[in-house]
């Protein structure tokens, strides 16, 4: 079989069921229902897939409302296939509408369009292909939804404490050729007891997920500060990015603008929290000032955790990253940072954590995930390797990155696409874009990769 013209003729729908998914917002939302426990836009999303799937003939089954599966074929042996539809805040900085799936110059714009939606459509498409094509399957194939990946993997939590694992699985939800390693991922806060007064700053307001670089950063200080307005205009430009100062009843706003990026490698992103904080750090007194002076002077140039003596490489995975996701100070309330910390596979996380120690901060760990690793000898990644070879005529280097996907929570799985070599990566980015002619050729290598693994040659 031909999965590449056969994925060609299937362009119009793969297209159409992408734009219908991406129209839905499907944002982690605080308005929830017992049936809809992320929110009714996530439910929606969820409910759109598992409706496509009965319409096709598959077994379909709703997992507590936060994950579903689609199963064809037979056999003892199970392949999982895990993509999930919520997806990011849509951030500042769009130039398209980030829910109108607008296709322009050989793109499919829209949040969700690579992280994750166009990738499961692609996945999805190639099991249609497979059906359709009267193969015969030796395992039982789930394509697995998931709805709280962006937020935490609560949805494959539950969904694995009473469905079955899979004997092998794959994430279409990161970069081609394969993914066999995942760095951990911890959520650190650093918080403090002692830095609540400042006779100028009320508030300091950067971020809202840990997973992403903050884009915008917004400050509440006392006092006009006129004297403030040019150097603010100053510091933006010299920074290459863009602010805005207004005033407000005998206080002023400062926001800056940065820009958005995913917390796996936070250089690629502008954090504007950290360069606010370093406009203000010698602009204060007080403990409004020894906190914007702790974010910028641990954070600024510095994602590979060196000034707060928690750094590390290896071979392996490579360098170990910190994103400052979250940053917060509210005058007699709170003084805080979120921080994602990306450690690397053999990252001695307990011993280092165990004795760390700030002088002015408190540091808890909100949650931790271990790293994730498949040996590059497994059959399962032998196939692969040769499923994508076969497809693209290009080596398949194994490679391992800082995201966390839900390969981490398989037995045996990897992340398999379907972000090519030298391709953007423009996930939880302004003007998010999935490129459709590598939408059809992951689709084709998906199906090649499931025909290998789990049909009768």
């Amino acid at each position: 079989m031909d999965w590449l013209l056969e994925a060609t003729k299937r362009k119009e729908t793969m297209l159409r069921e992408l734009q219908e998914l991406v129209a839905i917002p499907s944002v982690l939302s605080d308005e929830t229902t017992p049936t809809a426990p992320f929110g009714k836009e996530v439910k929606q999303a969820l409910d759109w897939f598992l409706q496509k799937g009965r319409e096709q003939g598959y077994a379909v089954k709703n997992v507590a409302d936060v994950a579903g599966h689609l199963e064809i074929g037979q056999g003892e042996e199970l392949l999982g296939i895990l993509g999930h539809v919520d997806v990011v805040p849509v951030g500042e900085g769009w130039t398209k509408d980030p829910f109108s799936g607008e296709i322009q110059d050989g793109r499919l714009y829209g949040r969700g369009a690579i992280d994750d939606k166009g990738p499961t459509i692609a996945a999805w498409t190639a099991l249609n292909m497979l059906k359709d094509a009267d193969v015969e399957f030796t395992k039982r194939i789930r394509l697995i939804i998931g709805t709280d990946e962006e937020s935490g993997f609560r949805c494959v939590e539950r969904y694995f404490e009473t469905e079955e694992m899979p004997t092998m699985a794959f994430a279409p939800d990161a970069d081609f050729p394969i993914i066999n390693a995942e760095k951990g991922i911890a959520d650190l806060v650093f918080s403090t007891f002692s830095m609540y007064e400042d006779a100028i700053l009320e508030s300091f307001i950067a971020g809202y997920r840990t997973n992403m670089v903050p884009d915008k950063a917004t400050a509440i200080l006392n006092g006009q500060l006129e004297e403030w307005q040019e150097d603010f205009k100053e510091f933006c430009r010299g920074h290459q990015v863009t602010g805005v100062v207004e005033q407000h009843n005998g206080s002023t706003e400062l926001t800056l603008n940065g820009k958005a990026a995913h917390a796996m490698e936070p250089d690629t992103g502008i954090n504007a929290g950290i360069l606010l904080a370093l406009f203000l750090k010698d602009r204060l007194e007080g403990d409004g000032q020894k906190f914007v002076a702790f974010v910028a002077d641990t954070f600024y140039h510095d994602s590979r955790g060196r000034k707060l003596g928690l750094d590390f490489t290896d071979e392996q995975s490579g360098d170990t990253t910190f994103n400052a996701g979250i940053i917060r100070f509210e005058k007699n309330k709170t003084a805080m940072i979120n921080v994602s910390m990306r450690y690397s596979v053999s990252y001695p996380f307990e011993e280092k954590m165990a004795a760390y120690q700030l002088k002015d901060f408190v540091v808890d760990i909100a949650s931790n995930s271990p790293p994730h690793y498949v040996d590059e000898n497994d059959p399962f990644i032998k196939t692969l390797q040769n499923a994508y070879e076969k497809q693209t005529g290009s080596k398949a280097e194994l490679i391992a990155i800082g995201g966390g996907t839900y390969a981490r929570v398989l037995d045996k799985g990897v992340a398999f696409g379907m972000l090519f070599p030298g391709e953007p990566d423009v996930a939880h980015q302004a003007d998010e874009f999935v490129d459709i002619d590598n939408l059809i050729k992951a689709t084709a290598i998906y199906a090649e990769a499931i025909y290998q693994l789990a049909c009768k040659k």
